[in-house]
């Protein structure tokens, strides 16, 4: 059975994150602040944490607690949870090493899908790559299997929504994804400036590797598209 930890100051929604994922099958242990939490984390490691970002009169506490437990391990997953939808707190997240950014709009059937992606994500990690999993498009390789993504064999890290996106692109190279057709790919809804939002941090992390990097073109008022 897999552990869940949920770190989340409010009771109520604690409670009722804790109640679901159980009814789904997964050992659940919540906390409200981050020195308890920190100090769970320490005394045993969990599959998965659920992490808040203001935690009690911490009003960055889960950012800093992100950081401790990626300090313990680099493969954890870790999902921010949280009320804060501004592009500057979800960049600091996913630097500070989290999996994924959701803000608690989200629905519980989307919240269970990607925490399930999650764990695929990590068990596939440990098995070997076959072949016909693999897609090449130039300098990039996309493992489906692993969702990993490679530059000029350099791995980029990215979100389970960023690699769906970047794999719906480069799957058809030249042909135009919608945002909708790219919420539908990453199993999101969100708004247009979201969209907007994921392909900018998509390409940063590529130019982090590769300052030339030019391959995800948009496309006015119609999308985008993996360009050769």
């Amino acid at each position: 059975m897999k552990k869940i930890v949920i770190v989340e100051d409010e009771q109520a929604i604690r409670e009722n994150y804790i109640d679901v994922l159980r009814k789904h099958g997964y050992d659940v242990q919540g906390f409200d602040n981050r020195p308890d939490a920190q100090q769970a984390f320490t005394e045993q490691l969990p599959d998965l944490a659920i992490i808040d970002i203001g935690l009690q009169n911490e009003i960055d506490g889960g950012f800093a607690l992100c950081q401790s437990l990626r300090a313990l391990s680099p493969t954890v997953p870790i999902i921010f949870l949280t009320a804060r939808d501004s592009d500057f707190d979800t960049v600091c997240g996913l630097r500070m090493g989290a999996d994924d950014y959701l803000t608690k709009d989200i629905s519980l059937p989307h919240l269970i899908a990607r925490i399930a992606a999650l764990f695929r994500r990590s068990d596939l990690m440990a098995t070997p790559t076959e072949q016909d999993t693999l897609m090449e498009r130039g300098a990039l390789t996309i493992d489906k299997n692993k969702m990993q993504v490679f530059w000029n064999q350099q791995l980029i890290e990215l979100t389970v929504t960023e690699f769906w996106m970047v794999y719906a692109l480069a799957k058809r190279p030249g042909h135009v994804k919608s945002r909708h057709d790219l919420m539908d790919e990453a199993q999101v809804v969100v708004d247009d400036s979201t969209i907007t939002s994921h392909i900018k941090r998509i390409r940063k992390k590529f130019m982090q590797f590769d300052s030339a990097f030019d391959r995800i073109n948009t496309v006015y008022g119609m999308g985008y598209r993996w360009g050769s």
